[in-house]
């Protein structure tokens, strides 16, 4: 028996929950050490280039054309056969990531100079965004090589390590905050430093595992391998698909760049708290759930795949919806007590918080993307993805100008719009929640297209009971979402209190939330069994 669904998801879960709170807790020592300035801005500019890159090459595209490939030959072919595979893919991959890691290193003034064209006018910026880009793009290169070896250990089922691995990361940029920083003649420099080892030694703690599964060989180039020229045949697409999201990120991070000091990190702040529940529970299933529908769909099971895309689907939203409207109503009190610390001040807060509810709206559509993606990279479908992505991207696009010019005719005073357009756009606080509101409506548009290319090509069938359990998670979101807005109407200066006011008052509106949530699900019927999922059998 393998494991279930639900097993297997906590498994990844628990071990990204453990990593999302020391993400928490790096952002917190972040924010004090270094609070919101042109070095912060500077510091997710260079890191936001190579993990675009990263999420591209490795966790989008290259995951999903390598699991159903890397699936199908532990089922059908020789555990030789299969390491050859591992082998001769991580030999392709690196080589080619090498490459590109090098021009990453040497042009990397071009790479900012594209990626953030507001930082031109300031040298001091440039400069500094330029060299910790240096420092930051070999990331790109261990990391991809640890996505490869995490998406072997997934395939049989090894999913905690995966998700750990993060760790790493966060307890690197916590130590170079803390001790590197305060010795260095610019203390930004210490992140840079700490993402370039974390790279190493995240692919060093993968290295046992695939030992002990008899997956670790010497890396071989292979462009001329049966499966690693179908793993490339069936990554181009997704490159295109699985670069969507990072593409809106990066045209929000360069329509950022002219907008008022502080937006950028304002935004990575907003994208590191959303990415908690998405990468706890969306980034979950998507995982969890590629390597089981692959496996259906080899062994020709229509009615195991379609039971488990169900069972994706409504997990997806039991969790999306309540997740949301806990961040849409709490986004300012999360963020005081979190981060109002040192330099990070209620300015920055309100302005955080404004783009982390407007950004939030989409949390559901980005954790259905994940479950519904996987039904079509299962079945080695790679163009209906890129279809709905690039639409989506093209709609998002509309939306930045829509959204951030439509702030700013509504916040802008007459004397800030007889400026030019540059100084305009950089002299009125809060237009970067255009930016974050516009990625969220597209991504329901990614969602519409998906499910209607689903209900198309037959493959999913719904299950007995969808009526029923829409309700009541429709009821239990409205006692949740009034619970808390009590809360906050009755606490509302969150800014004036102390750090164990926050704290204290934070879990008990987080607590009594979720006692409304679940006490009005399982009143009205929902059961824990009903979230197991199903259990396979072994062929």
């Amino acid at each position: 028996m393998k494991p279930s669904l639900l097993r297997s998801m906590l498994a990844f879960s628990s071990g990204t929950f453990v990593s999302r709170v020391l993400g928490l807790v790096r952002e917190m020592v972040v924010a004090a050490v270094f609070g919101v300035s042109a070095a912060t801005d500077a510091f997710l500019v260079a890191f936001r280039i190579p993990n675009f890159m990263r999420r591209l090459f490795a966790e989008g595209s290259f995951s999903m054309a390598f699991v159903p490939v890397l699936t199908e030959y532990r089922e059908k072919r020789s555990a030789e056969e299969l390491r050859e595979l591992v082998a001769r893919t991580a030999g392709t991959l690196g080589a080619v990531l090498l490459v590109v890691t090098a021009l990453g290193v040497i042009f990397a003034d071009v790479l900012v100079g594209g990626f953030a064209p507001g930082s031109l006018d300031e040298p001091g910026k440039f400069a500094l965004t330029s060299d910790l880009l240096r420092l930051t793009f070999p990331f790109l290169l261990f990391v991809s090589l640890t996505a490869l070896a995490g998406a072997a250990l997934n395939t049989f089922n090894r999913f905690g390590l995966a998700a750990l691995t993060p760790v790493v990361l966060n307890v690197c940029m916590i130590a170079a905050a803390l001790w590197l920083a305060p010795h260095l003649e610019v203390p930004i420099m210490a992140l840079g430093w700490a993402v370039l080892a974390a790279g190493v030694l995240q692919l060093a703690v993968q290295l046992p595992a695939l030992h002990r599964l008899g997956l670790l060989a010497w890396p071989r180039w292979g462009a001329a391998h049966e499966g690693v020229r179908r793993v490339m045949k069936l990554m181009v697409p997704t490159l295109f698909g699985s670069s969507v999201a990072q593409v809106n990120l990066l045209l929000d991070t360069l329509i950022a760049s002219f907008l008022i000091v502080g937006s950028q990190t304002w935004l990575g702040y907003t994208d590191r708290l959303l990415e908690f529940p998405l990468g706890m529970f969306g980034v979950a299933l998507g995982t969890v759930i590629l390597p089981t529908l692959s496996r259906h769909h080899v062994a020709a099971d229509p009615a195991g795949f379609s039971r488990a895309l169900d069972w994706g689907l409504r997990t997806t939203l039991l969790i999306g919806l309540p997740a949301m409207l806990g961040l849409v109503i709490l986004a300012e009190p999360i963020l005081a007590t979190l981060f109002q610390h040192g330099k990070f001040t209620a300015h920055d807060v309100r302005m955080a918080a404004m783009s982390l509810a407007a950004l939030s709206f989409g949390l559901p559509a980005f954790t259905l993307v994940k479950t519904l993606a996987p039904a079509f990279y299962s079945r080695q479908d790679t163009t209906t993805p890129v279809r709905a992505g690039i639409a989506s991207m093209v709609a998002s696009m509309l939306l930045n100008v829509v959204f951030v010019g439509a702030l700013f005719a509504l916040w802008s005073t007459p004397e800030q719009r007889a400026m030019g357009w540059r100084e305009a756009l950089a002299s009125v606080p809060g237009l970067h929640v255009g930016l974050a509101l516009s990625s969220a409506c597209a991504s329901y548009l990614n969602v519409a297209l998906l499910w209607r290319a689903l209900r198309r090509d037959g493959v999913y069938t719904r299950e007995a009971g969808w009526g029923r359990h829409l309700v009541r998670l429709v009821l239990a979101c409205a006692a949740l979402a009034a619970t808390l807005l009590v809360g906050v109407f009755i606490w509302d200066d969150w800014s004036a209190w102390s750090v164990t006011t926050r704290v204290w008052r934070l879990g008990v509106l987080i607590a009594a939330g979720g006692v409304a949530f679940a006490g009005v699900l399982f009143a009205f019927g929902f059961r824990l069994r009903d979230l197991r999922g199903p259990r396979e059998q072994r062929a």
